[in-house]
């Protein structure tokens, strides 16, 4: 019996409009020419001929977000106390035992852009599928948005999450869950347009701020499941990179299917 190992990320890309512009990442790269004039300066009296072909290291330089790529949420992310008072937990605080679980996967392509996933929409995808979550379960949600990543229209794309969704995750014993879309919540240019409409701030960020009464944590910017074959009976690893104190981290997500 063999396994089949399914990457959930995307890559980090420079100048993509696929972040609000403030968070595109930007990569300089230095290339094995530069890198051997750098080389020069670390060794005195080394010249580039005396290097293989002349060519040294390849080094890149990165700016962006703890939020940009596929990364994994921290609760103090959301707000600095988590269930209902508690210090919320830094991104180098997580538990890895949450970050190495089954996987569950909810499938809601089939909604518009900007539709609420209800608790009842949840309820009724696990239904279909015949589950029933455990503790710990890592529950992945499809949109169908990462089609559009790349492309400045992925930041409206997808389905999202509500404040009563998330919390039927967590009252089952979620702690870690993740999206093909830019947020875990609805696209922010649909919870906008209601806010401004209707003036109530409930709807900002309602999905994000659940969990203020229970802690959790999402992945954003996933990719590839409609590439897991069955919907339950895989694994989940999403460990992150620890930043002391940070509210995020990045995090190459991957679905470990036995064959």
């Amino acid at each position: 019996m063999g396994q089949t190992f399914i990457d959930l990320s995307i890559a980090i890309e420079t100048g993509l409009p696929s972040d609000p512009e403030m968070m595109i990442p930007k990569v300089d790269f230095i290339d094995h020419a530069m890198g051997a004039e750098q080389m020069e300066t670390f060794f005195p009296g080394l010249k580039k001929n005396q290097l293989p072909k002349g060519l040294g290291w390849a080094v890149e330089f990165v700016q962006l977000t703890t939020h940009s790529g596929t990364h994994l949420d921290a609760p103090y992310h959301y707000h600095p106390t988590m269930d209902n008072g508690k210090k919320a937990l830094t991104i180098d605080e997580v538990p890895l035992e949450w970050c190495f679980q089954d996987g569950v996967l909810l499938d809601f392509a089939h909604k518009a852009d900007g539709e609420r996933i209800t608790a009842g929409d949840v309820e009724a995808e696990l239904k279909r599928i015949d589950y029933t979550l455990k503790p710990l379960d890592i529950v992945l949600v499809r949109t169908g948005a990462d089609a559009y990543w790349g492309k400045i229209d992925y930041l409206v794309k997808g389905a999202g999450m509500t404040r009563e969704s998330t919390l039927y995750l967590c009252e089952r014993g979620v702690k870690v869950v993740g999206i093909d879309a830019w947020s875990w919540d609805r696209p922010l240019p649909f919870l906008a347009q209601e806010f401004k409409e209707k003036g109530d701030p409930a709807v900002i960020w309602e999905a994000h701020f659940a969990g203020i009464e229970m802690g959790y944590c999402h992945m954003e910017k996933l990719t590839n499941l409609d590439k897991i074959p069955r919907p339950h009976g895989f694994k989940v690893a999403c460990f992150p990179i620890k930043i002391t104190g940070a509210s995020g981290g990045w995090t190459r997500p991957v679905a470990i299917v036995e064959d």
